[in-house]
């Protein structure tokens, strides 16, 4: 029987998102392919260091146990490595106990075009070209960002994902009438519209897959009090009132729940989310991850915001 990859919540992560491969990346660019492929295999039972996204794929793949019963989270390998230098990869998989056991290898090539045949709900690279032709096919995709890697304390079980609005859950509507005509003018037509939903973002359609699990959890929680949820989701917004009330609006119409929603109105958001401590933040807009510290951070280069 084929396995049901259209029933499950798929996360498509390239290996420079999952490792760190800056090693790596510089014999590439300075030696060559053939170096690059020698000194793979070389080190090939030396695990690549953990990356950007690697305590969020980590802890994604953690609902498998809770859940245990459907097992409702796929992680897919995307890998510009040919199959042979790609087994690095695969024994660093191996090395930290990851459930991760499908992989696209494309031997320099894109990879962005399988996506809906993995059925990815999201698709994660340091690679900007590939991310951007992502989005421009119409997937969920973004980059991360930070220089370094953030290590995951493992203090708790929880996994927290934080998500800017617009360009990002949102589509970027209200952004286009910010950009051209300005603060004032956005506020009010925000206002006027505050009933009115927004169209769904790049990642939007991620959450409500998300949200449904949390949904799950909360009724687990209401049949045995000793249950702590997993799933921890939040809002963290330029947005502020009176530009606040769409946004719930949107929330209704889509379906979805949060549990936590901040409108800064300006104030810088990494004072917010270094307290939050996300394993995974998205935003569109590169001013707001720039000085993020102990945050994983992910850009989608989507929409006017990004023009």
């Amino acid at each position: 029987m084929a396995f049901p990859i259209e029933n499950k919540l798929v996360i498509a992560v390239a290996s420079s998102a999952l490792f760190d491969l800056t090693e790596s990346d510089a014999i590439f660019k300075s030696q060559g392919e053939d170096k690059y492929r020698q000194y793979q295999n070389k080190n090939i039972n030396r695990p690549f260091a953990p990356g950007v996204a690697f305590p969020f794929i980590k802890r994604m793949l953690s609902l498998n146990t809770a859940f245990s019963d459907i097992k409702p989270v796929e992680v897919i390998l995307m890998s510009r490595n040919s199959p042979e230098t790609g087994l690095r990869a695969f024994r660093s998989i191996e090395h930290y106990n990851l459930e991760i056991s499908r992989a696209s290898f494309t031997s320099g090539n894109s990879n962005y075009q399988y996506l809906p045949g993995f059925n990815a709900s999201l698709f994660l690279s340091a690679n900007q070209k590939d991310v951007t032709e992502a989005l421009n096919a119409g997937y969920a995709a973004g980059r991360v960002v930070n220089d370094e890697v953030i290590e995951d304390d493992e203090s708790d079980n929880e996994l927290r994902i934080a998500f800017d609005f617009d360009g990002v859950l949102a589509d970027d509507a209200s952004e286009k009438v910010y950009k051209s005509d300005g603060l004032e003018s956005y506020l009010n037509h925000e206002h006027d519209h505050a009933n009115e939903p927004l169209s769904l973002g790049p990642i939007g359609e991620l959450l409500r897959k998300i949200s449904y699990y949390q949904k799950r959890e909360k009724l687990m929680r209401n049949n045995d009090s000793s249950y702590s949820r997993i799933i921890k989701t939040y809002i963290v917004t330029a947005r502020n009132a009176p530009a606040h009330e769409r946004v719930i609006t949107s929330l209704k119409d889509w379906g979805v729940e949060v549990d936590e929603a901040f409108f800064l109105g300006g104030i810088d958001k990494s004072r917010i989310l270094e307290i939050i401590r996300p394993h995974i933040f998205f935003d569109d807009q590169m001013t707001h991850l720039k000085n993020l510290r102990n945050v994983p951070a992910v850009h989608i280069p989507f929409g006017i915001a990004n023009s």
